[in-house]
């Protein structure tokens, strides 16, 4: 697979949740037809940006499988604008902002991503979104999420935890995948919540599920 080119991005953030000219820091890789993922960060408070190489493994993994990707930073992080809060609102509208960039880049279906808080906020976010049909959740610490987001019709969602993650224990998601159809949990035995190992896998994992549809 031919590296391709990574173009920073200005987002837009919409109506009453930024002043105008504020933006969010991005960056877009095109794809090789008309699909496309949206991938966030961990928490705007612990470290949390589009450089987590959790983040750009989902990225790879995305181009891997010929999508487009859009990740970005929340506001208040890197060159966003804003200060950073950690807020479930702020992060929902943080998302709602980068799913409308992407929409506006291209014409097909959309994967919601995230890692960890990014996660969370990801599958908030796809709520009553039509053009998300797939998520792809990097360790969502369980009591983040939101189970009917999740259960929405027809919409696929790959769950991946590390086997040794305390944050997003694999036995707590996978209870959580037993209640839901199309939805598929993926453990990787060497890691932890940070995937200092097992991110190659990871990133074999995602691409693999999303080359699958």
């Amino acid at each position: 697979m031919a590296k391709r080119e990574e173009r920073a991005v200005a987002i837009p953030l919409l109506g009453d949740e930024g002043a105008a000219g504020e933006v969010l820091e991005g960056l877009f890789i095109a794809g090789e037809g008309a699909a496309g993922a949206v991938i966030a960060p961990p928490h705007p408070l612990y470290g949390g940006s589009m450089d987590s190489p959790v983040v750009s493994e989902l990225a790879w993994a995305c181009a891997k499988a010929g999508l487009a990707s859009l990740r970005f930073n929340w506001r208040g992080v890197g060159a966003s604008s804003g200060v950073a809060s950690g807020d479930a609102r702020a992060a929902g509208a943080d998302y709602a902002a980068a799913l409308a960039q992407l929409a506006r880049s291209i014409p097909g279906r959309v994967v919601a991503a995230g890692y960890s808080f990014g996660a969370a906020a990801a599958a908030r976010a796809a709520a009553g979104q039509p053009r998300v049909d797939r998520l792809v959740l990097v360790a969502p610490p369980p009591q983040l999420l939101d189970v009917g987001a999740l259960r929405e019709e027809g919409r696929e969602v790959l769950l991946l935890t590390g086997a040794h993650d305390a944050i997003a224990p694999s036995a707590a998601l996978a209870a959580l995948v037993e209640a839901l159809a199309g939805a598929r949990l993926v453990t990787i035995d060497e890691a932890d919540h940070f995937f200092g190992a097992g991110l190659a896998e990871l990133g074999a994992e995602v691409a693999a599920w999303l080359k699958e549809r």
